[in-house]
């Protein structure tokens, strides 16, 4: 039976969640609807449209009975979120048909096993939006919301998508880790720093798979290799790999000012490194200057 794509995706963790959320919430929630609405009905790049609605037209043998959404993809998760995971762009024959990133595709397949595995989803499968998958303090988005030709967005595609990922970064206040995937994801968000006049030179920078960097205004960047099948299926990147990098993400929100309360459980993180000897570590030493650090854990 084919699932039929719907005129709008929600901006968040699905239906009933506005219902979650305290009265001081609600704005962050309702930031990010507006800004969805603005992403879908988005038409900025002719190469991005005109493939986009070729491919669900064309569609997969696979998938022939689905009506493909065919549309930018917003984000999804949690508005509170503490993690930010950005990816590239939407699969042809994924989220370009599914509405919801990461979802009905191969990189989707391994991705949302690690994440509900490392506590950041609440099951292991993406098959469809309405299939029951929340994220747990975490939201994801991508630097294109259309998906490319090949795979291959060109700069001023992404300087075009760039006003949209700065409102959406700025709505989700609550961010204390950001994972990147991928090159063009990496240099997706060090434009954004340098946007806002947060970040100078991008030269201290290097992208490698497991790479940390403690930034100047207190977020923490995490590397990742993209979950692409081209990655998974050659060994370049195993589950062990990318579970580690989200192990990793989990300790550094346990141990990020001002979310110990929230994350204060018997037996949590927040409760081992409130006692740890590691606290007090480098991870707490003060910067003289603007430059980010690279750290190790």
């Amino acid at each position: 039976m084919p699932r039929l794509a719907q005129n709008t995706a929600p901006a968040h963790n699905g239906p009933g969640r506005s219902e979650l959320l305290a009265p001081k919430q609600l704005p962050v929630l309702n930031e990010l609807l507006v800004l969805n609405q603005e992403i879908i009905a988005c038409t900025r790049c002719p190469r991005l449209v005109a493939h986009r609605k070729k491919m669900g037209q064309v569609k997969r043998r696979a998938y022939l009975e689905w009506d493909y959404w065919a549309k930018p993809v917003p984000g999804f998760g949690d508005p509170d979120a503490h993690l930010l995971i950005l990816g590239l762009a939407p699969g042809a024959h994924g989220s370009n048909r599914t509405g919801r990133p990461f979802t009905g595709d191969g990189s989707g397949n391994f991705m949302y096993p690690i994440l509900h595995q490392a506590g950041f989803a609440s099951q292991p499968t993406a098959t469809h939006r309405g299939d029951g998958l929340r994220l747990l303090d975490a939201y994801i988005t991508a630097a294109v919301r259309c998906a490319p030709p090949e795979n291959k967005p060109s700069p001023e595609e992404i300087a075009a998508c760039a006003p949209y990922l700065d409102r959406e970064f700025a709505a989700l206040r609550n961010v204390k880790v950001v994972v990147v995937l991928g090159k063009i994801a990496f240099d997706a968000y060090l434009n954004y720093l340098k946007r806002r006049g947060e970040l100078k030179s991008k030269a201290a920078f290097l992208f490698g798979h497991g790479e940390t960097y403690k930034l100047p205004h207190g977020h923490t960047l995490l590397c990742s290799y993209h979950p692409s099948l081209q990655n998974t299926l050659t060994g370049k990147l195993t589950k062990k790999m990318f579970l580690d990098v989200f192990k990793k993400a989990k300790k550094l929100i346990a141990v990020e000012p001002g979310t110990k309360e929230e994350l204060r459980k018997p037996g949590n993180l927040a409760e081992f490194f409130e006692a740890s000897p590691l606290r007090g570590s480098k991870l707490k030493v003060p910067r003289r200057n603007d430059q980010p650090r690279k750290i190790d854990l």
